[in-house]
């Protein structure tokens, strides 16, 4: 069936695009990167105009510059780092407890495989200081044919977003454009050969779009091509970089989806199977197939006139996730768009003041015509401002005197501090938070005000734990979708305290199909929720763990002493922890302890043994006696109860010690089956650890993949 295709012609689905990217650019984008750039500027530290500041320094005038928004965006972006996220799934419907824990381990290893943490912070300073970031989550076929999920941060300047957008989510967004600057030899790398000349030909010809589409000046590090809007592309044959314009959007369409009757999960039918493929695919895992209007993401990728690509996206939603610190109604913003006023502000009044003082310093001098004998008026107004400086006026003459400056204006310093107060509070970073209060300030009021600061910054932490979350439904979806083959996935255990440790690497194999059929921990099936916690960097949560632990045992915690030892700082801690556990009897005994331990329980069962023998000899003795004497006692008719009772005492003692061996049997025969089921499981793990090995060893030299 047609799925929707498109059937208009290359050159007009392309000029199509081009007609998309123009109406965001229009409306919006272009001023968005001129006010991106300012403020990237600013927190650079370049807060001048250029004009400006050249009309300062050709008065001679000063133009400081106090660069306060680096402290105070700095402030934020500290308690991003030391907070890192930790992506959980639990199973919500048709989902399983093992598979979600599997899946929180790959989700870990892919993190770890793109350095999450290092692209997250750089979102997140997109976002504070440019108003906007993003990431871009796909699967990426360079280091393995099974594809890996590959997770980047995309320049700000260079996401266009649909236009009518409201809301933060980009499920409910149109359409997204990205765009990018490639020469002809990237486009010939990514696109073939036959494009670069297609392209070439159109500069030839002078028949492109423009200086936005094609850039006349070579491409710089960190700053995007030069363009110019009024430029028709004529006046330069020689093309530098074509502007990309990769547009994914969302398109109502008649399609066919597989559906499971027992789960429910739908799945798209690929375009290029035929009738029967479906058919034979549908019956073999008890499939239906349906017909239905859904959307789905279009993919159209294209350069100047000419389009490079225009499918169905493989994936079911947008790549690209946003971050934005504050949101409202679809306009968002950062932190420095609300400093740029009052940072400026502190810039020209200290300028100002500074200016003023300098000024006070050297007013100038009045002489009389003539006066002057030990040097020149040239010279007096050049040295007129030195220490010590000696003048000499002719006799009769007026000596010169020193012009009185204006009084510096009352209260110019306190719109100095003002301008400083408003950044502090236009930005809820207080002085608590950047550490400059003072050493009267208590502990106790320095935490509380700390506490408090923290609930002012919170609405950009708070959407960045809204992000994350939408990153990890992201990734979710691509795992779901594209990890359908048996993977061996390898992790750092985060539960161990020394992850330098060789228990702490672990390794896990999903999609696994048994001789029996099933599957064990599938990822394509089920529905799970996401679940974000948060825990500090990884130097600080040892530190955290460790002075938690000390503030148990003060109050009065039984934690074990080798536990609070795997949680220090020491250089030998694994080694000083494993001789704790063996003065303490902790630690798990070698083959010579356990021998020994066996021999001294036969030896106890040995001597619990002769004493109940001597016991019984006794109790024997014991009898014959008693009944001797009953006997003599009868014909003497005397009293035979105390040898009674000397027996009954005595077979209290014999049935004591019987119950007592008893025990010692019970105890030795649980004892030694424990010692042999341990036994049977270290050589299971042991062979378990050696066939991994080897299928790993087979797995890298079929495909190689990444481990962490």
């Amino acid at each position: 069936m047609a799925h929707g295709k498109v059937k208009k012609e290359p050159s007009q689905v392309a000029y199509d695009n081009w007609k998309r990217y123009v109406r965001l650019r229009d409306n919006g984008h272009s001023e968005y990167v001129g006010l991106a750039k300012k403020y990237d500027r600013f927190y650079c530290g370049e807060q001048w105009d250029s004009g400006d500041a050249k009309k300062l320094a050709d008065e001679g005038r000063p133009a400081l510059t106090i660069n306060t928004i680096l402290s105070t965006v700095n402030t934020v972006l500290g308690e991003q780092t030391a907070k890192r996220a930790e992506m959980n799934f639990k199973p919500r419907s048709n989902g399983n407890e093992d598979t979600a824990t599997a899946l929180t381990k790959v989700v870990m290893q892919i993190g770890d495989n793109n350095k999450l943490d290092w692209v997250e912070s750089q979102v997140f300073s997109d976002g504070l200081i440019q108003d906007r970031g993003y990431f871009d989550v796909r699967i990426n076929f360079d280091d393995s044919i099974q594809g890996e999920v590959e997770i980047n941060s995309l320049d700000p300047l260079d996401v266009l977003i649909d236009v009518d957008a409201k809301e933060y989510d980009p499920k409910t967004w149109n359409e997204v454009i990205t765009t990018r600057w490639l020469s002809l030899d990237q486009i010939e790398g990514t696109y073939g050969a036959k494009i670069a000349d297609s392209l070439q030909a159109l500069a030839v010809g002078g028949d492109v779009y423009g200086g936005d589409s094609v850039a006349v000046e070579d491409n710089k590090f960190g700053d995007s091509a030069s363009f110019d809007l009024t430029d028709d592309g004529a006046t330069d044959k020689t093309i530098r970089s074509v502007r990309v314009v990769e547009r994914q959007h969302r398109r109502m369409c008649m399609s066919e989806w597989f559906i499971d009757p027992q789960s429910g999960d739908m799945r798209p039918v690929p375009e290029t199977w035929d009738d029967t493929k479906r058919q034979e695919f549908g019956q073999e895992f008890g499939l239906f197939i349906q017909k239905r209007l859904a959307p789905r993401v279009r993919w159209t990728v294209s350069a100047d006139k000419i389009l490079l690509h225009d499918e169905w996206s493989p994936y079911k939603t947008f790549t690209v996730v946003p971050y934005f610190s504050y949101f409202r109604r679809g306009k968002p913003f950062g932190m420095v768009k609300n400093l740029i006023s009052p940072q400026e502000q502190l810039n020209k009044i200290s300028s100002q003041e500074l200016h003023i003082v300098n000024t006070t310093a050297n007013s100038g001098w009045i002489t009389e015509e003539g006066s002057l004998v030990n040097m020149t008026n040239e010279d007096l107004t050049e040295r007129g401002a030195e220490t010590g400086l000696h003048i000499v006026h002719a006799r009769g003459t007026a000596p010169p005197s020193k012009i009185q400056p204006n009084q510096i204006p009352t209260g110019i310093d306190r719109i100095t501090q003002k301008a400083a107060h408003n950044i502090k509070e236009i930005s809820g970073v207080s002085d608590a938070m950047l550490g400059y209060e003072s050493a009267e300030v208590s502990g106790v009021a320095l935490k509380s005000k700390q506490q408090r600061g923290q609930i002012q910054i919170q609405v950009p932490l708070d959407n960045l734990a809204r992000t994350r979350h939408m990153l990890a439904e992201k990734i979710l979806e691509l795992v779901q979708q594209f990890y359908v083959e048996e993977r061996l996935i390898q992790i750092t255990n985060p539960e161990m305290p020394d992850p330098a440790q060789s228990d702490a690497q672990e390794q896990i194999m999903v999609n696994q199909i048994t001789p029996e059929g099933t599957i064990i921990n599938d990822l394509t099936l089920g529905e799970y929720s996401v679940v974000i916690s948060t825990q500090p960097a990884r130097d600080n949560f040892e530190e955290s763990q460790f002075s938690e632990a000390l503030q148990l045992r003060q109050a009065g915690v039984m934690i074990p002493d080798y536990r609070v030892v795997e949680y220090s700082h020491l250089a030998q801690k694994k080694d000083i922890a494993e001789e704790i556990k063996q003065l303490t009897g902790l630690a798990t005994p070698s083959e010579e302890e356990m021998q020994m331990q066996q021999q001294q329980q036969d030896m106890a069962m040995q001597a619990a043994q002769l004493e109940l023998s001597n016991l019984e000899a006794d109790q024997a003795l014991k009898e014959a006696q008693t009944m001797l004497s009953m006997a003599k006692a009868e014909e003497l008719g005397e009293d035979g109860n105390l040898h009674e009772r000397a027996l009954e005492e005595l077979n209290a003692k014999v049935q004591l010690k019987r119950e007592e061996l008893e025990a010692r049997m019970k105890l030795a025969q649980i004892t030694a089956q424990t010692r042999q089921q341990d036994s049977i499981t270290r050589t299971a793990v042991s062979l378990m650890q050696n066939d991994q090995k080897e299928r790993s060893a087979l797995d890298a030299k079929k495909t190689p993949s990444k481990t962490t």
